[in-house]
């Protein structure tokens, strides 16, 4: 497939960074703490009962515990109590938004010291260090059940382990040819690496009782009424397949795309010198996926990055944190500006964007009148995921109740067909989170064992 930027130049024809360089700029971007600074700052935890940092984690993991069982060099009790609560613990170290999170409710910030614990660093210290001779799960007793789930992401992956912990049957059926999701397509390489989307999934497969089927996309090979026919029950782990348009003219042309398009290329590379830079590029949006599109433009050579945002500051969903992060990297921030054009160059190519600069008038969002230009060999689009409908088009599927354009469910991920669960991005309720996605495939997969016991003993 033709690629919108194949005319560009390479980050190796753009120059600015020598390949030594542009491998540093995709190095770990959280440099791991060390045993002794691990130990110091496990000892700087209070150990508290009912812990606010518990209350604040999504995945529930007992933080006190795990953070105890480092300080007295347990670093095996450790990883297992993170595990036990989140499987995927490794990852979710990596990339979850800790300092909104469970640091942020650190009983430190109220003290003198003004200075959270610093959980994530040590939850990877744990997991990254961990060394067990088997898995560290055991399977129960097969209950001769078997479970199909739809994505092998982390909602996915969660969701399949546990089940195999609890003795069922899993096969995983993954569009992709690779595991993961986004942890292996969607997060910014500085912060996941040394192929670590993969040998965490290598573990987390251990336990057994888990095969998984690849190129496998409900709506195109898959149908969900087969799966509903053929499997005593059913998880949706379905992600958000497609990104939003910017409804503009121009919006197919060359030099534009959807930046997770981009970020998933740059994820499977083994040559980023070979990646098309837009020396000027344009970023429209204010998520994380923003930011790292932002950030890792800059870092392969774009010399003028700009990221721009119909709001405010403090109404982006990125973290201040992550928002520090491009600013380090010089990328620029416009806010109260909206996309009113494409600018085309003779060839049809993308050359830029006409922006409408916006205010809030009575919690609305209106154009003032004014416009402004800004010139750019790329536009990338992050203004969100769209739920890919097609995947749920076959008869069984278009009964799926809907909210808004996710998927319906209640509080035990149970959508509105029998036996058929989902969680996830795909799902309206908590937040896009890779730790809110880990949590639902756990707790649908507890209520899928529940479900499939009763219905054993009542026969």
């Amino acid at each position: 497939m033709t690629s919108p930027l194949n005319h560009l130049p390479s980050a190796k024809e753009v120059g600015t960074f020598e390949p030594a360089t542009l491998a540093s700029n995709f190095s770990d971007l959280h440099p791991p703490l060390t045993h002794r600074q691990a130990m110091i700052e496990s000892q700087r935890c209070l150990y508290c009962f009912d812990a606010p940092c518990v209350e604040a984690c999504p995945s529930e993991i007992d933080i006190p515990s795990f953070i105890r069982q480092i300080s007295e060099n347990n670093i095996n009790g450790a990883a297992e109590t993170i595990l036990e609560a989140n499987i995927l613990g490794g990852s979710c170290a990596r990339v979850c938004p800790t300092e909104i999170l469970c640091e942020r409710s650190c009983v430190r910030n109220h003290d003198a010291e003004c200075q959270p614990v610093l959980i994530g660093l040590l939850q990877r210290h744990a997991t990254d260090h961990m060394q067990f001779d088997d898995h560290p799960f055991k399977r129960a007793t097969s209950t001769g059940r078997h479970v199909a789930v739809v994505g092998a992401g982390p909602a996915g992956l969660s969701c399949a382990h546990r089940l195999a912990m609890l003795g069922h049957q899993v096969t995983i059926f993954e569009a992709e040819q690779k595991p993961g999701g986004l942890n292996e397509y969607g997060i910014a390489r500085y912060k996941m690496t040394d192929d670590f989307a993969r040998k965490e999934v290598e573990f987390l497969l251990e336990i057994g009782g888990i095969d998984i089927q690849y190129g496998q996309r409900l709506g195109d090979n898959l149908e969900l009424a087969a799966l509903h026919q053929q499997y005593d029950s059913v998880f949706l782990g379905l992600g958000l397949g497609t990104s939003r348009a910017l409804g503009l003219a121009g919006d197919e042309a060359p030099g534009l795309m959807p930046a997770v398009d981009y970020i998933k290329t740059l994820r499977q590379t083994d040559d980023l010198g070979s990646l098309a830079v837009a020396k000027r590029c344009i970023v429209i949006g204010a998520g994380n996926t923003a930011i790292d599109m932002a950030t890792q433009m800059a870092r392969l050579g774009a010399t003028e990055v700009t990221l721009v945002y119909r709001r405010g500051v403090e109404a982006m969903s990125a973290t201040v944190h992550e928002q520090e992060i491009a600013k380090a990297n010089g990328v620029r921030m416009i806010t109260w500006a909206q996309p009113d054009d494409i600018l085309l160059d003779s060839q049809g190519r993308v050359a830029g964007m006409r922006f409408a600069k916006t205010q809030e008038k009575a919690g609305q969002l209106t154009a003032t009148g004014d416009t402004f230009e800004i010139a750019a060999d790329a536009i990338f689009k992050a203004i969100g995921q769209g739920f890919e409908g097609a995947s749920l088009r076959d008869a069984t599927a278009a009964e799926l109740a809907r909210d808004g354009e996710r998927i319906q469910v209640d509080d035990m991920l149970r959508t509105s067909l029998p036996n058929v669960y989902a969680g996830g991005d795909c799902v309206k309720p908590g937040q896009d989170l890779t730790v809110q996605a880990v949590q639902h495939g756990k707790l649908a997969a507890h209520a899928i064992h529940q479900a499939l016991v009763a219905k054993q003993e009542a026969a």
